[in-house]
């Protein structure tokens, strides 16, 4: 059965039988929100989007956290962490993850990250090779410059931030799907609220430096840095993807040396939000190897 006819989870409904806590931590001076799941030996972090929150993953939660711990958090400048004054560059994104993870006494975790998320995930994992177990790249930014995309990020982005209507902050997030629908009303609440937030449409004038070309420039992911990666790594694209083609995808996974690549068809750039039950066993067997691949 397809997503699309499954009745579909809310977002905090889906945390209702699920042990958690979302708390506040310090690192580097950012009061960083995090949301908490699942214990044991193992530590997964879940990295979000531009503008995003760590709301983009509460479908996945209860299946990831079946078996480990899982942290799921807002960057700087987004969701309820502090806002930014400032431009933020991936190295600083690279450093607070860092930190992050100090802050939990983890030494070394699986990371997975969506879009922004995945482009960080890959810096850390070449400045930090040692604290990384795993990777999950889900349709990761930072290989691609295209100006089209780069315009529409930043125009919806900020139209919502500025003026955080319903209709503005729909039409950002349908921009993240393939299908319109899979837009629910308590996701436009969530990010409603969160672009509502005195100061959020200074801090979104900082977060999306990363759309202007010279900037984005200077921190693109080379073919050079995708070849150094030790870790295994996981490469999700989507049939629908608005930010690019799979072929980025499937580039990326070529140039890394343990490097796998699996399609997601019927998505747009949330495939862990429109297709979750895929999503989930991908990175449940990819996670845990002995675990088969379950289609749907």
């Amino acid at each position: 059965m397809s997503e699309q006819t499954m009745p579909r989870p809310t977002a905090w409904g889906e945390l209702g039988a699920v042990a958690h806590r979302v708390e506040y931590v310090d690192v580097g001076g950012w009061r960083t929100r995090c949301l908490v799941a699942g214990e044991g030996s193992e530590t997964l972090f879940l990295l979000p989007g531009t503008g995003g929150h760590l709301e983009a993953y509460t479908r996945n939660l209860a299946a990831l956290a079946a078996s480990r711990r899982v942290i799921a958090y807002d960057y700087p400048g987004h969701g309820y962490t502090t806002l930014t004054d400032h431009d933020l560059e991936l190295p600083e994104y690279v450093e607070h993850l860092r930190g992050l993870m100090d802050a939990y006494g983890v030494q070394r975790a699986h990371i997975a990250g969506e879009s922004l998320g995945g482009w960080v995930a890959v810096k850390f994992a070449v400045a930090h090779p040692e604290r990384v177990d795993r990777l999950v790249l889900n349709t990761p930014g930072g290989t691609m410059a295209r100006p089209e995309v780069m315009a529409r990020i930043r125009d919806l982005s900020q139209a919502a931030a500025d003026d955080p209507s319903r209709e503005r902050v729909r039409s950002r997030l349908e921009w993240l799907m393939a299908h319109p629908e899979s837009v629910s009303e308590e996701l436009v609440d969530i990010r409603q609220g969160i672009y509502a937030r005195p100061g959020f449409a200074a801090s979104m004038r900082h977060i999306l430096c990363l759309q202007d070309p010279v900037i984005r420039a200077r921190n693109l992911i080379t073919d050079a840095e995708l070849e150094s990666i030790e870790s295994p790594t996981l490469v999700v694209w989507t049939s629908d993807d608005p930010s690019g083609p799979a072929g980025a995808g499937i580039h990326m996974a070529e140039r890394i040396p343990g490097g796998r690549f699996e399609l997601i068809e019927d998505a747009g750039h949330w495939p862990q939000w429109e297709q979750w039950s895929r999503f989930n066993s991908l990175l449940e067997a990819f996670l845990r190897p002995s675990t088969p691949i379950i289609d749907s």
